[in-house]
């Protein structure tokens, strides 16, 4: 998409400030360039109307901290004005890596700590912002999103909190249930899913696949993904397999039942490439023991995708797994925190989104319509039509 199509028809709705914090510092220098150099390319006959008043900076970052006491106690400070700003705060709640001193001990930063920084940035704008949007690749407490017991509702009472204190927009990426937005039915919340992004990479450090039903198959790990899968076919025009997962519910380990087999219904992937699709791998467990049972099903070679690779358990299953010719490659994007001896492996496919989130927040910004953004059939159309020419 032409990043000046049809934008500066729309005045933004106020001077774009955005705030990576310390989770998500190089994903927000990559989405502030992307931004900073397509607002520098438009010719703006407007560019001294006072609605576009500093339009074209030099960054759109701002300088924003969370500091913290030696008891662990923290505290928000934003460093520069925001008052009017149109205001988007980048979290990664799943960033582990980061560490701070807590009374002489070093302590790793978990996503209830990411969650708690994200409002104390917000409550540091101190409702001067003309309007605050969060994004959140990885929806907090996603995974606790429905009660079956008595049972907290982390994600939902989360996404109130965030409503409560004047946040106008969350965006997320392939949240686990999206339907946990009905917690704040009158807030924009936007699911995004990377389906042209993954299709892309895959096509791109995979030359030689085939996009067609005799070469093909997308499969589900299990059947709460399946919706995601049925999607990936449907825009490839191509078959849909599905695995579910017979548990023991007898047992608890690691807060969930343990998986005792995979059962596959599909047609034959005999002599096929196989795409199998998550929103998570998390041990990685549940998409290894797919993909063995799929080679034994005499699939051709099998990709491992999904949008947050967390891993974890560590690598060494995965690696075992390509040593064997069990897994081919394994995607997963860049908007949480990736180990760097993961980037290293032979087997890894890096998906980039830093040009989609910038894409989206320019275009939220002039608070233009995002629905192409999300639905991008036509692209992914063109991009396939174009890998089968080739």
């Amino acid at each position: 998409m032409n990043q000046n199509e049809n934008i500066t028809e729309s005045i933004p709705v106020g001077e774009l400030g955005i705030i990576a914090l310390e989770s998500c510092k190089e994903l927000g220098q990559k989405v502030n360039d992307y931004i900073v150099s397509w607002r520098k390319e438009r010719d703006l006959d407007q560019s001294q109307s006072l609605h576009f008043s500093g339009y074209a900076n030099d960054t759109f970052l701002l300088d924003a901290k969370c500091s913290r006491f030696g008891t662990g106690e923290a505290k928000g400070t934003i460093n520069e004005s925001v008052r009017g700003k149109d205001l988007f705060i980048l979290v990664d709640v799943t960033n582990y890596n980061i560490k701070y001193s807590l009374c002489g001990h070093e302590n790793r930063m978990s996503p209830d700590d990411h969650y708690s920084d994200l409002k104390r940035i917000i409550a540091a704008a101190a409702g001067k912002a003309r309007r605050i949007n969060v994004i959140m690749p990885f929806l907090y407490e996603s995974r606790q999103h429905k009660r079956s017991t008595r049972e907290s509702l982390d994600c939902a009472l989360a996404l109130q909190e965030l409503k409560a204190m004047g946040v106008e927009n969350i965006i997320t990426f392939d949240a686990h249930d999206p339907r946990v937005q009905n917690a704040i039915p009158l807030s924009g919340f936007d699911n995004v899913q990377p389906t042209y992004q993954f299709i892309k990479a895959l096509c791109k450090n995979v030359p030689d696949i085939c996009l067609d039903n005799d070469h093909l198959m997308i499969i589900s790990p299990d059947e709460g993904a399946m919706g995601r899968a049925v999607y990936y076919a449907n825009v490839l025009g191509v078959d849909v397999g599905m695995f579910y997962k017979r548990r023991d519910y007898t047992k608890i380990v690691n807060g969930r039942n343990p998986i005792v087999a995979h059962e596959f219904l599909g047609s034959s992937v005999e002599g096929k490439d196989v795409f199998i699709i998550d929103d998570m791998i998390s041990s990685g467990e549940s998409m290894l023991d797919v993909a063995k049972a799929l080679k034994a099903r005499k699939a051709k070679r099998v990709f491992v995708a999904s949008t947050f690779g967390l891993f974890t358990n560590g690598f060494d299953a995965f690696d075992k797994y390509y040593e064997e010719g069990l897994i081919s490659k394994v995607l997963t994007t860049n908007v949480i925190y990736q180990r760097p001896e993961l980037l290293e492996k032979p087997y890894y496919i890096n998906v980039d989104l830093s040009k989609y989130v910038a894409l989206l927040i320019d275009t939220l910004n002039h608070d233009n319509s995002i629905s192409k953004l999300l639905d991008p059939y036509e692209k992914i159309d063109a991009l396939v039509e174009s890998h089968r020419n080739k």
